[in-house]
C-alpha cells in the first residue's frame, strides 16, 4: 500500500464527502473563517448558539485536501453541544497531539491520526477548530 493509500483511507474519503450533511447557509449568525498557510486550504464556518453560548446549529464550507475535509467532518459531527473553551481546549489537543502528544480527545479524531506523518497537512486539520474560534469570539 502506497503512502497516500495509507493517508487517504475509505474512511477519510468517506468522511470527506459528508460534509454536505452541515451546509453553510445564511442563517447562521456568527461566522468565521480560517486558512492553513503551509497548503493553501480554506473553511468558511457558521454557527448558532443556543441560549448557554454552546453550538446549536453548524454549516461549513472547506476548499481542503481530503484529511482538511474529513477534519471538517468529524468537527462538525462533535461540534453542537460545545463551548467556545471547550473548543479551544481541544484545539489546543490537537496542537499537542500534532507535535507527538497523546491523541486528542475528540469523537472520530482517530480516522485521521495516519495524518500526523505529514506535516504539510497539519494545518488543514486544524482549520475546523480555528474558524469555529473566530465565530465564536464575535459578540453575538
Amino acid at each position: 500500500m502506497s503512502s497516500a493509500a495509507a493517508l487517504y483511507t475509505n474512511e477519510v474519503l468517506s468522511l470527506a464527502t459528508s460534509l454536505a450533511t452541515w451546509p453553510l447557509s445564511d442563517n447562521l449568525p456568527l461566522t468565521g473563517s480560517a486558512r492553513a498557510p503551509t497548503c493553501g486550504s480554506t473553511i468558511e464556518l457558521g454557527v448558532a448558539l443556543d441560549a448557554g453560548h454552546r453550538i446549536a446549529r453548524i454549516g461549513l464550507r472547506a476548499r481542503a485536501c481530503a484529511i482538511g475535509q474529513a477534519a471538517a467532518a468529524i468537527f462538525a459531527g462533535a461540534a453542537t453541544g460545545q463551548s467556545a473553551q471547550d473548543l479551544a481546549t481541544a484545539q489546543a489537543a490537537i496542537e499537542r497531539w500534532l507535535e507527538g502528544g497523546a491523541d486528542p480527545d475528540w469523537p472520530g479524531f482517530a480516522a485521521i491520526t495516519a495524518a500526523r506523518a505529514y506535516p504539510a497537512r497539519h494545518g488543514a486539520i486544524l482549520l475546523p477548530w480555528r474558524a469555529a474560534l473566530v465565530a465564536l469570539d464575535q459578540p453575538g
